[in-house]
């Protein structure tokens, strides 16, 4: 891709979100594009596939802050005229070349001036924050590989606990029947003569140049006149591997998770890319979350609520706790474990919230019967619905 297409690339439009769209508008929009393209859920579709290549480089651009205000900077300068009037007059535009943008460093023709400013803007956003390699000789550019999404799901303890998983990923790397030349094997490739093995040609648009890959040579700086019939001359292939992928203690539902360093290999010896799973959390038939904290509905009978008891809870995992209930407990009231809850990034664990649901026999015997008949009389003098029916009556 050339740099003249990263500039008029409209990532918001690609999410489709507004320009002032919130994070967790931009996360919304992402998830919902990426599972309806997930090369997964579109086996032998290569348009989807690289509409989810698209759609995760504008994530990847647009959900970090930081990159996200340099792309914008960027665009902003771009769609005001860098071919402007020179400052102090003259009818030429600022002096630089946009393939330095990408080198990380300045114009050629001083230091401090736009093409400075720009190359800074772009270096950190397209180079990901590390220094890229500029072309010389006959050696290209180092290509950070691509990222890759995975998802994956977990049952209620695993999420809260952590866990390792095992996931099968498929990729672009080089390819292993020409070693990545992309030569039929007993040739190898020969120089662009084009671009004399740069892999980059300048273009120039009047006010300033435009440095791009070499349309010959596909910016690589050689050509292959004897393809290898695996990759087709590429020299990338698809490559399937399974890795253990540890998911750290505590996530929860649609948690992203990210994995430096563990998505596609880079070519030339740029670094790889990123892993990121999606974790989908089963529903246990006992616990809840909220946050840090595990939640339980515990039913007692009513003696139980109202007498005051020591009953036994039970915990995700381990032995149950005693938990003493005072007496004149409520249905619904809510009591605190500390210690019980979900782990959290520190080690430490949140709490167990136990709700106390008041149980009503369905049946009575008629010993039953005549017990709460008696309790019944015993304590008709208290209505405790009088200070409802008063307010009631107030207003």
């Amino acid at each position: 891709m050339s740099t003249k297409d990263f500039l008029e690339k409209d990532y918001y439009a690609v999410l489709g979100v507004p320009k002032s769209a919130t994070a967790d508008e931009i996360k919304k929009a992402y998830r919902k594009l990426a599972r309806q393209y997930h090369p997964d859920a579109n086996q032998g579709s290569p348009e989807k596939e690289t509409k989810f290549k698209e759609v995760s480089e504008a994530y990847d651009v647009l959900s970090d802050g930081k990159r996200r205000k340099e792309y914008d900077e960027a665009r902003t300068l771009f769609g005001s005229g860098l071919g402007g009037p020179r400052p102090g007059g003259g009818s030429g535009g600022f002096p630089f070349d946009f393939g330095d943008l990408f080198g990380g460093t300045a114009g050629q023709q001083g230091g401090g001036g736009a093409g400075e400013r720009i190359g800074d803007l772009f270096g950190g956003l397209f180079n990901r924050g590390g220094s890229s390699t500029r072309t010389t000789g006959s050696t290209t550019r180092p290509r950070r590989g691509q990222d890759i999404e995975s998802e994956v799901t977990l049952s209620f303890t695993e999420a809260v606990e952590g866990t390792t998983v095992s996931l099968r990923l498929t990729s672009s790397a080089s390819c292993s029947a020409c070693s990545g030349t992309g030569a039929k094997a007993g040739t190898t490739p020969r120089v662009c003569p084009t671009c004399e093995g740069t892999g980059a040609a300048s273009r120039n648009l009047g006010n300033f140049a435009f440095s791009e890959p070499c349309r010959d040579c596909k910016g690589r700086g050689l050509l292959v006149d004897d393809p290898c019939p695996v990759c087709d001359g590429s020299g990338r292939a698809k490559s399937t591997r399974t890795i253990q992928a540890r998911i750290p203690a505590g996530v929860s539902d649609g948690k992203r998770v990210k994995l430096k360093a563990k998505g596609a290999p880079g070519e030339n010896g740029g670094p790889a890319g990123d892993l990121y799973i999606v974790t989908h959390v089963k529903p246990h038939p006992v616990f809840g979350r909220s946050a840090d904290n595990l939640t339980i509905t515990v039913p007692v009978t009513f003696t139980e609520a109202a007498l005051g008891a020591e009953i036994k809870v039970p915990i995700l995992k381990g032995m149950p706790v005693t938990v003493r209930i005072a007496p004149g407990t409520r249905n619904g009231q809510v009591q605190r474990v500390r210690g019980r809850g979900a782990t959290r990034k520190d080690g430490t664990k949140g709490d167990l919230l136990v709700t106390f649901e008041v149980i009503v026999p369905k049946q009575l015997d008629d010993k039953a019967r005549e017990l709460l008949t008696e309790f019944r009389d015993a304590t008709a003098g208290d209505d405790p619905r009088a200070e409802l029916i008063q307010k009631a009556r107030s207003e």
